[in-house]
């Protein structure tokens, strides 16, 4: 007689699995599409019923989701989206895809976590895989995540499956999608390890086990930690070489012909989007629960968290090239979202900027051709076209974000430029000020 996870194992070889995604975000959207693609049935859950409609239409809110693809799995009846999370209990797999930002205090918020897992318990049943993506620190899975599950009397690794598996998003990437991203997968016990394997092998290029959940939660903790603490020193770096007049650009052009030893990052006016910003300070909260003191994590945070004001003084540095103050100037900015050709806007740089510059008095807009409008705190702006932008008598532009849709030789002739990107490289003048 096989157990039920050799059942589940045999449905997902035949591609019988019912899937539920939890969460249709950045995340949640393109793997429950993979799914769906592969011929799986998916039920995205989401409380945010604009999404829902949105799917149910088959119209994509997501750049990296093709409206041509999600249309046609809809068409197909292999995906649909509802709010209603007391069909979990018809799934054979819940997948759990929902934010984990962090508290003003920069402690964990798990609250969104909390919910999903809340809504999966009242109507778990034996034989289900339960997998988190979300990142979070090393021992959620096993300290928060099992205890609510195993409520009602079952246990994990037995009577269902548990694994985490952290998301590797890179929103806008053409070049590395779901698909072609490798997925760490940890499980508890090695039954849960080889189905959630089994599972994802069938939707993406590769598949890396690992011993266990806390393992896999590691990993990403590590990725994004790695990448922020490299990006701080390109960032001091950058302020450093300012105080000697080297061209910082210059010098990291010149040190990546290195073929070895040396990976290429890049200066810029501040962190953004939901990673990087973010996931160091989850693994710096649980380390100081066991501790230990993550000083490189906090400098890189210091440093990072510091280059809007750098920006606004390089943009009042050119201002006063010209004999004009910030207050009472007319500054534009070029990019709103944290990155270039995405609309995300969590945690974006331009946006600490933008503030940063109206409380110094400065009439400050924008253009993003991503982001359409504004509506964060007190600023509620709404995009100027890009044609208008660059015929108006601005005091100072800034990029901010380098968007390919913009024509940096139209932006290079404005009369006073900051760029923060080097999306002017190669382009001289004195009106044009760099980081």
């Amino acid at each position: 007689m096989s157990t039920p996870a050799q059942q589940l194992l045999d449905r997902i070889r035949a591609t019988q699995a019912r899937i539920g995604i939890i969460g249709l975000g950045y995340v949640g959207l393109p793997l429950a599409v993979e799914f769906a693609k592969a011929g799986f049935d998916v039920t995205g859950f989401d409380v945010d019923e604009s999404k829902n409609t949105a799917i149910n239409a088959g119209t994509s809110y997501i750049p990296d989701v093709p409206e041509s693809e999600l249309g046609e799995v809809v068409r197909a009846g292999k995906l649909r989206a509802t709010s209603d999370m007391s069909k979990l209990g018809d799934m054979d797999v819940v997948d759990i895809c929902v934010p984990t930002p962090l508290r003003k205090t920069k402690d964990p918020d798990l609250s969104y976590v909390v919910k999903a897992v809340e809504a999966t318990a009242k109507t778990l049943k034996a034989g289900q895989l339960i997998i988190l993506e979300s990142t979070t620190y090393p021992g959620t899975t096993d300290e928060v995540v099992q205890p609510m599950l195993e409520a009602r009397g079952f246990k994990a690794g037995e009577d269902f499956l548990l694994a985490f598996s952290p998301e590797r998003v890179d929103p806008g990437n053409a070049q590395y999608t779901t698909r072609q991203i490798p997925k760490v997968v940890g499980g508890h016990g090695a039954a849960s390890t080889e189905v959630a394997c089994a599972l994802y092998s069938r939707v993406v290029a590769a598949v890396v086990p690992v011993t266990s959940t806390r393992v896999a939660e590691m990993v990403k903790l590590l990725e994004n930690t790695f990448r922020a603490v490299n990006i701080g020193l390109v960032n001091e770096i950058a302020l450093m070489s300012h105080k000697m007049d080297i061209d910082v650009w210059e010098v990291i052009d010149a040190a990546k012909t290195k073929p070895f030893g040396f990976m290429p990052f890049y200066p810029g006016p501040g962190l953004g989007g939901h990673c990087i910003p973010i996931d160091p300070f989850y693994l710096s909260w649980k380390a100081r629960q066991s501790g230990f003191e993550c000083r490189f994590i906090e400098l890189a945070g210091q440093v990072n968290g510091s280059m809007p004001e750098y920006v606004v003084q390089r943009v009042a540095d050119a201002l006063n090239s010209v004999k004009k103050p910030i207050n009472g100037s007319r500054i534009h900015l070029f990019g709103i979202a944290y990155k270039k050709d995405v609309n995300d806007m969590r945690e974006s740089p331009a946006l600490d900027v933008l503030e940063l510059l109206k409380r110094r008095g400065a009439e400050v807009t924008y253009s993003d051709p991503w982001v359409p409008t504004v509506d964060e705190g007190h600023h509620q702006l709404t995009a100027l076209d890009f044609d208008t932008a660059v015929t108006t008598p601005y005091d100072c532009a800034v990029i901010t974000t380098d968007h390919a849709a913009f024509d940096y030789a139209r932006i290079a002739a404005m009369p006073l430029v900051v760029d923060t990107r080097n999306a002017l490289k190669g382009r001289a003048g004195s009106h044009i000020w760099r980081l």
